[in-house]
């Protein structure tokens, strides 16, 4: 069925009982910034650049580890500077995935409208099938 799963999220499992390759991926949002934020020293986004790499290297060891003790074959990626969604399409189009799984937070109201939802926006514009988890 599926070959290969864009996984933005840990779903190993899934592969294994696919007999699919994954590629694992995160993603590190742009440097925050708004209409109202004073404009950022150099060192407050070296900060943040480097605890976005610290963060996505533990993120992808934990979910590389979950995948070797199922034989999984599963390969990472960090993509940084782009939202998530579109990372995550980017991340899709360039390892021809024909499966992204990615988690949804489930906002509702105000708290979506204001932020946004990644998963929405990544099965708007996905070129492959999407299956969203909770």
């Amino acid at each position: 069925m599926y070959k290969h799963i864009l996984i933005a999220t840990d779903g190993s499992e899934l592969a294994k009982a696919l007999g699919a390759t994954v590629t694992a991926l995160t993603v590190a949002d742009l440097f925050p910034t708004g209409p109202y934020s004073s404009i950022p020293l150099p060192s407050m986004v070296e900060r943040y650049e480097a605890d976005a790499a610290e963060s996505a290297r533990k993120i992808l060891s934990s979910v590389s580890e979950a995948a070797s003790k199922l034989g999984v074959v599963c390969d990472t990626m960090h993509i940084k500077d782009q939202t998530p969604a579109e990372g995550i399409i980017a991340a899709a189009r360039e390892k021809a995935c024909d499966l992204i799984v990615m988690a949804s937070h489930g906002r509702r109201g105000v708290s979506r409208m204001l932020l946004g939802s990644q998963a929405q926006k990544v099965v708007t514009i996905s070129p492959v099938a999407v299956l969203i988890c909770r």
